[in-house]
C-alpha cells in the first residue's frame, strides 16, 4: 500500500483528512502545536515557540515535557513519518497543496499576476477560487497564535477587496454591492472598502445612496477615532458630488495574448416578421437582472418549420450587448445519441467551447466529467450567452448548461423538455405557426411582386403558417420565373 494521503483545512475549524477520513482532533494544547507546524510546514518549529502557541506567555515548568507528549499523541494519530524531531524542535513534513492555506496563498499570487498583465476576468476567477477556501475563523480557541490569525484574517480582506475592486472595474456594481455592504460591517475601519460601495453605488445609479454612505462614514470615523475620511475618501466624495464622468469609466483592460470573445452566433434568417410576444418573453426571461434570481434558461419548443431557430437568433443578435463575454452556439442535431456510435459528438462541442472560452488545445482535458467541470469553471464568473440549436432531450442539453448566474441559454427543441423545466426552472415558450396577416406580411417580402397576387395568396394558404414552407415555396416561386433578356 502507498503512503497516505493528508489534507489540512485551517481556514475554519482545524480539520485533518487521512485518506479522505476526518481525524478526530480534540484536546487544545495538540490542536496549538499541530496548528503552529501547519502554519509554518517544512520549517523547523523551536520549542520556545510551540510552548507560546500553547500557553501564550502562562507556560508552566513542565511545558517542555507536556510539548514533547503532546507531540507523541500527534505522530500516533497522524501516523510515523509526518512530525520529524529536528533541533530545536520539530518540523511537519506536508504537500504544499494539501494545507488550504498556502493554497490560498498561491492562488492570491497567481491572482496578482493576472491583474498586473490586465487580465481582471482571469484574476477575479483564482481569487473567488482562493476565497471558497476560507469556511470561518481560523484557531478561534488558541490564544497563542492570535498574531497569525491576525496575519490570515488581513491576508483575505486584501484578497475580498482586490477581488471586489475587480467586479467594479468589470462592471458589476450591482452584484457587489451586497458583499460590500456587508464587508463594511465586518469591518467598519477600513476606507477602501467604504471608497467601493461608494463606487459601486454611484455606478448603480444611486447617487444618493453613495453619499449618505461617506456621511456615515464621516460621522462614526470622529465618533470612534476622532479623524476625518482619509485624501482618497473625500475626494471620491467630491467626485460623485460633481458627477465626474470619469467616475463612470474603468481602466483600460488589456486583452489576454490570443484571446478572443467568442461569437459564434450564425447569420440571422432574414426577412423576419412578428414574434412580438415571443421576443417581449425571452427579454422578460433572460434579462441580466442582479437583484432577481431568475432561471437564466428558456426553451423555445413546437414542431419543425414553425421557426424556433430564426427566432432564437433574431433575439441573441439583438442583445449581444447583454452578454460582453461572449456568445456560444451549437448545432446539436449533430450530436448523436449515447450508445449509437455518435456520441462523442457531445465531447466535440464541449471542446469547441472551451478552446473558445480560451483553454489551449493542449490543455483540453481527456474525460467528459473533467471536461464538464472545466467548462462550469470558465464560464462562472462570465456574462455569457449559450444558444442550443434543435436538442434532443433533457440529458444533451444539461450537459452543455454553463455554470455562472450571470449567463444565459436558450434552447430549441420539437420535445417540451418538461424535465429541463422541472429540475433546471427553465422558461418555456411554445410556438406557433403564423397567423395569416404575418405569414402574408413574409410572403410579401420573400416573393417578388411580378409573380402575383395569386400565387402569392395560395403559397400562404398551403404554407399553413410555418416559416419554414413559406421560404421553401417562395424559393421555388422564384426559380420558376422567366429570366429576363439581355436585349431591350
Amino acid at each position: 500500500m502507498g503512503s497516505p494521503s493528508f489534507e489540512f483545512r485551517v481556514l475554519g475549524p482545524l480539520t485533518v483528512l487521512k485518506d479522505g477520513a476526518e481525524l478526530p482532533m480534540s484536546a487544545n494544547r495538540e490542536l496549538a502545536i499541530l496548528a503552529s507546524l501547519l502554519l509554518n510546514a517544512n520549517r523547523v518549529m523551536s520549542v520556545e515557540r510551540l510552548i507560546e502557541a500553547v500557553w501564550a506567555g502562562s507556560a508552566p515548568r513542565s511545558a517542555w515535557r507536556q510539548v514533547a507528549i503532546c507531540v507523541s499523541r500527534l505522530r500516533r494519530a497522524l501516523g510515523a513519518g509526518l512530525i520529524e524531531t529536528s533541533s530545536p524542535g520539530y518540523l511537519l513534513r506536508a504537500a504544499p497543496d494539501s494545507i488550504d492555506w498556502v493554497r490560498f496563498k498561491a492562488l492570491v499570487a497567481q491572482a496578482r499576476g493576472h491583474a498586473a498583465a490586465g487580465l481582471r476576468e482571469q484574476a477575479v476567477q483564482v481569487l473567488r477560487e482562493a476565497l471558497a477556501l476560507w469556511q470561518g475563523t481560523p484557531f478561534e480557541d488558541i490564544r497563542g497564535l492570535r498574531y497569525d490569525v491576525a496575519r490570515m484574517a488581513e491576508s483575505r480582506l486584501e484578497a475580498l477587496e482586490t477581488c471586489l475592486e475587480l467586479e467594479i472595474e468589470l462592471g458589476r456594481h450591482h452584484q457587489v454591492i451586497p458583499e460590500l455592504l456587508a464587508l463594511v460591517a465586518e469591518s467598519p475601519f477600513r476606507e477602501r472598502v467604504r471608497a467601493q460601495l461608494m463606487l459601486a453605488q454611484y455606478r448603480a445609479g444611486r447617487r444618493a445612496e453613495a453619499l449618505r454612505t461617506y456621511q456615515e462614514t464621516r460621522r462614526y470615523l470622529l465618533e470612534q477615532i476622532g479623524l476625518e475620511p482619509g485624501p482618497a475618501l473625500r475626494r471620491l466624495h467630491e467626485q460623485i458630488l460633481r458627477d465626474e464622468s470619469a467616475l463612470m469609466r474603468a481602466p483600460a483592460q488589456r486583452p489576454a495574448p490570443g484571446h478572443v470573445v467568442p461569437c459564434q452566433l450564425p447569420p440571422q434568417v432574414l426577412p423576419f416578421v412578428g414574434r412580438e410576444e415571443e421576443l417581449d418573453a425571452l427579454n422578460t426571461a433572460l434579462r441580466p437582472d442582479p437583484g432577481v434570481a431568475v432561471p437564466g434558461v428558456m426553451v423555445l419548443s413546437g414542431p419543425a418549420g414553425v421557426g424556433k431557430s430564426t427566432l432564437a437568433l433574431r433575439w441573441a443578435h439583438s442583445r449581444i450587448d447583454w452578454f460582453p463575454d461572449g456568445q456560444l452556439h451549437a448545432d446539436m442535431a449533430e450530436v448523436g445519441a449515447e450508445g449509437d456510435g455518435h456520441g462523442g459528438g457531445l465531447d466535440a462541442v464541449l471542446d469547441r467551447f472551451l478552446r473558445a472560452l480560451g483553454v489551449a488545445g493542449a490543455d483540453l482535458p481527456a474525460g467528459r466529467a473533467e471536461k464538464l467541470a472545466l467548462y462550469r469553471s470558465c464560464t462562472a464568473r462570465r456574462r455569457l450567452l449559450v444558444v442550443l440549436d434543435d436538442v434532443r432531450d433533457g440529458d444533451q442539453a444539461r450537459a452543455l448548461l454553463p455554470g455562472g448566474a450571470n449567463c444565459r441559454v436558450v434552447i430549441t427543441s420539437t420535445d417540451p423538455l418538461d424535465d429541463l423545466v422541472a429540475r433546471q426552472g427553465a422558461h418555456r415558450e411554445f410556438l406557433r405557426p403564423l397567423p395569416e396577416d404575418e405569414a402574408r406580411e413574409l410572403a410579401d417580402l420573400l416573393v417578388d411582386t411580378a409573380v402575383g397576387a395569386q400565387a402569392v395568396s395560395e403559397l400562404v394558404a398551403t404554407s399553413c403558417g410555418s416559416p419554414l414552407s413559406l421560404r421553401l415555396g417562395a424559393a421555388r416561386l422564384q426559380s420558376r420565373r422567366p429570366a429576363r433578356s439581355g436585349f431591350g
